[in-house]
């Protein structure tokens, strides 16, 4: 039986480079010869995730929703626009968000020791958030929950863009004298090139107060090791 691998993403309008983390890991699953077909479908960008199925031939279709949260977007906004419920004479297996993957704390946990977090440094996790789904920032505190399992002596903090704890907060927030801030994004899109380090003060991504020092490193969604993540999903 033919299988078919389709990772679904949301794009942006406002930064075309959102989308090569998902565009690098089709091409990159696609040399690997695991599937018949390994295609992608955006919200806000080209291909579109509403005719993303239609070209394919394979019997069976996995599809692996490239975002950090199940929330509104991968429950209602996705399957309706793909037609999940509408789809004959395939096998469609609809997986979890990427970001909720157990991996992904380890992800995390490597983007802050590159930066050069250490024992006694802080590390902030920072999700997007929203006050109108409650929901959407449960992943983010799930995944630094793991963080704190795997290091529960040291200072794991949890701050969000648009709710609170605020990123802005982040020096209230924190104890430590250096302090590592992780984006728990898809990609290094709008949000952390251009807004986290204005609100932050950023300059070549560190931030001074004081005696103390801040670092932002890329977003999680970056890192190639994401490729394991979507494969476990897709089996």
């Amino acid at each position: 039986m033919a299988r078919a691998l389709v990772l679904v993403g949301h794009g942006s309008s406002k930064n075309p480079n959102t989308r090569k983390p998902i565009c690098h890991i089709v091409n990159e699953i696609r040399k690997r010869g695991l599937f018949a077909e390994v295609r992608c479908g955006l919200l806000k960008q080209d291909p579109r995730v509403c005719k993303c199925l239609d070209p394919l031939e394979s019997d069976e279709i996995v599809v692996v929703p490239f975002f950090i949260s199940d929330g509104y977007y991968t429950r209602s906004v996705i399957p309706t626009c793909i037609g999940l419920k509408d789809q004959t004479g395939k096998r469609i297996r609809y997986t979890r968000a990427v970001g909720s993957h157990p991996l992904f704390a380890e992800l995390i946990l490597k983007h802050a020791e590159d930066a050069g977090w250490q024992t006694g440094d802080a590390l902030v996790v920072m999700g997007h958030g929203t006050p109108k789904n409650p929901a959407s920032g449960i992943n983010v505190y799930l995944q630094a929950e793991r963080i704190r399992q795997m290091h529960p002596r040291e200072e794991i903090v949890t701050t969000f863009i648009d709710e609170a704890p605020y990123i802005t907060q982040v020096w209230t927030l924190c104890q430590s004298r250096n302090i590592f801030v992780v984006p728990l994004f898809i990609g290094d899109g709008w949000h952390v090139t251009e807004t986290i380090p204005e609100d932050l003060g950023l300059v070549d991504g560190q931030a001074l107060q004081g005696a103390r020092r801040l670092w932002l490193t890329p977003a999680v969604g970056t890192d190639p090791r994401l490729i394991e993540v979507v494969l476990a999903l897709a089996e």
